[in-house]
């Protein structure tokens, strides 16, 4: 099973397109959105092409594919028009001896941990910055796709794969590995 793992999309017409695009370049099974999926927040500027009821269709046209957790900016409304659901706050990847716990990050995150095991692994977005580090002497690891439409700290426009126990952090526009960790 091959998942693309993207997160804080924020109604951007143009990189849901340029999202879609990686996901058939990646030949993957699963689309694993880490929320905030329509609506850009009070605190971003607005992202390019920031057009909600285009990016509607273009997911909705895939919904079969989609495993999505709730963002801070999701809502009742969102859930709504998007045929697929959006509200569930964490879901849960099952690795063998490691578990990946894919949230969105404004609940849990490296300062307020869920219930994880020496290993196991926090997967979020929120925060719109990449990240590949272990939680403190946890064991913990935590990973971050970084943002699709309003990426931080000068971070690229990116997602991940994850297939075969090695995820893969890749810039959005042309594929190119950024980083590669293998559980």
């Amino acid at each position: 099973m091959k998942y693309l793992i993207a997160s804080d999309l924020h109604g951007s017409a143009f990189y849901c397109r340029q999202l879609l695009e990686a996901y058939q370049r990646e030949k993957a099974d699963k689309l694993l959105l880490l929320g905030d999926i329509l609506y850009h927040g009070p605190r971003n500027d607005l992202p390019r092409e920031y057009q909600p009821k285009e990016v509607i269709p273009l997911l909705n046209g895939m919904k079969e594919e989609i495993l999505c957790v709730r963002g801070n900016c999701d809502c009742d409304v969102d859930q709504m028009v998007l045929e697929f659901p959006i509200l569930a706050e964490y879901c849960i990847l099952d690795l063998g001896k490691r578990m990946v716990f894919a949230t969105h990050g404004h609940v849990f995150h490296e300062k307020n941990l869920p219930m994880l095991k020496k290993g196991d692994i926090l997967l979020h977005g929120h925060t719109h910055v990449p990240a590949c580090r272990q939680v403190g002497e946890t064991g913990i690891w935590y990973l971050n796709p970084g943002s699709l439409s309003i990426p931080k700290e000068d971070s690229a426009h990116s997602y991940m794969t994850l297939e075969d126990g090695v995820f893969t952090w890749k810039n959005l526009e042309d594929g190119n590995e950024l980083q590669v960790f293998t559980v």
